[in-house]
């Protein structure tokens, strides 16, 4: 039995629900669902009446709660206290579109609030990263989160949803659908989520239109559109990216694709000083920016 099903069960007593519990503690809705089920199986008995519309805390769910609530409290408590210090090195891995936008913002965050903390950024798609996080070579990754949700057996942090936008030259006038007519059609790499994303969402816009250039990264479409060499569909844009490269956008309404950008790190690593140090930066640096 693992401490934090624990926390995750007074989540679900405090919030009064599963899917409040799992956006407090940072899990899906399911792995709030698995861990619940686990604990059940170690106790024997069951924490929740199901036989209604929704589960009703047993009163061995509330006895239990009670009587861990001062013992969760001093550990958060205990993890908070200023003296302690983290320190190592972590490897965060991240997706190539944030690479010049948000790591610098979080490895700042990082630099002060842990000088002690090493970290190596490495950069790859996001299947790639899923991959080397689950063998075990990166402590932490920002990944785009699969639409399935992603598996239950990692923790993930959602951080922010970027729906995808229209970019044209910045003097280009009309809608989408005039501008294919005027500029060629320039693709972000469909070697990548995004890029399929955004391929399916411009075939469907226009059927009969093919790309002129495939590019590899967001920051070379913009040069390109900037330099009014075409158009493009992308992810929504940071002033960080368009700053160097101006270009008009266009909302793609309420229908339109997004996608979302989460930290995701092994579940025996969620309680993971340098992990947890990693998420923090990321949560905060985020935040910041969404703010501002």
């Amino acid at each position: 039995m693992k401490f934090e099903f624990l926390v995750t069960l007074d989540a679900i007593l405090r919030q009064g629900s599963f899917a409040a519990a799992a956006e407090e503690v940072g899990l899906t809705a399911s792995a709030v669902s698995l861990q619940v089920k686990r604990l059940e199986e170690y106790l024997g008995r069951p924490l929740f009446d199901r036989s209604g519309r929704t589960a009703k805390p047993t009163p061995l769910a509330r006895e239990l709660c009670e009587n861990v609530r001062s013992a969760l409290a001093a550990v958060e408590t205990a993890r908070s206290r200023q003296t302690v210090s983290v320190s190592g090195r972590a490897v965060l891995g991240t997706i190539r579109s944030i690479q010049s936008t948000m790591v610098p913002i979080v490895l700042r965050q990082i630099a002060e609030r842990h000088p002690a903390l090493n970290v190596r950024v490495i950069q790859g798609d996001s299947t790639e990263l899923l991959n080397q996080l689950k063998a075990g070579e990166l402590d932490g990754a920002v990944v785009i989160r699969p639409a399935s949700g992603g598996s239950s057996r990692l923790e993930w942090r959602d951080l922010e949803r970027q729906p995808f936008v229209f970019v044209a030259p910045p003097d280009a006038q009309g809608a989408p659908a005039d501008l294919l007519k005027q500029y060629d059609w320039l693709q972000f790499d469909t070697s990548l989520t995004s890029g399929r994303v955004a391929a399916s969402y411009l075939h469907r816009l226009s059927p009969t239109t093919r790309p002129r250039f495939e590019l590899e990264s967001i920051e070379a479409v913009l040069a390109m559109v900037s330099s009014g060499l075409g158009v493009s569909v992308v992810p929504q844009l940071t002033r960080r990216l368009t700053n160097p490269h101006p270009v008009r956008q266009i909302a793609l309404g309420r229908n339109a694709p997004s996608r979302q950008i989460s930290f995701v790190c092994r579940g025996a690593d969620a309680g993971n000083r340098r992990v947890e140090a990693l998420r923090d930066a990321l949560a905060r640096s985020y935040s910041s920016e969404l703010d501002g």
